[in-house]
């Protein structure tokens, strides 16, 4: 799994209309967390495991990730995938 940004976690979560809240439901981290990590542009302190829990659950929402840390990071939205418990 490659690694997401802070910049790249609060577009996705943005560009599917949910609260820090409800990714916190569906990635088992802490809004709190989600939070903090998206105040950072660049790849979050954080653990492993909660990046990639945070990635999979917007990924599973409709998410692709696009670019690299360092190369145009960015999101599509895949509307014909959204998740229905959104």
């Amino acid at each position: 799994m490659s690694t997401i940004t802070g910049f790249q976690i609060r577009a996705a979560r943005h560009g599917l209309k949910i609260s820090a809240e409800k990714l916190s439901h569906l990635s088992g981290v802490s809004a709190r967390t989600i939070k903090r990590m998206e105040t950072e542009n660049d790849v979050p302190k954080s653990t492993i495991p909660n990046l990639n829990a945070i990635q999979t659950a917007l990924e599973a929402a409709g998410i692709e990730f696009i670019g690299t840390p360092d190369n145009d990071p960015g999101i599509r939205i895949r509307t014909t995938k959204r998740n229905e418990t959104l």
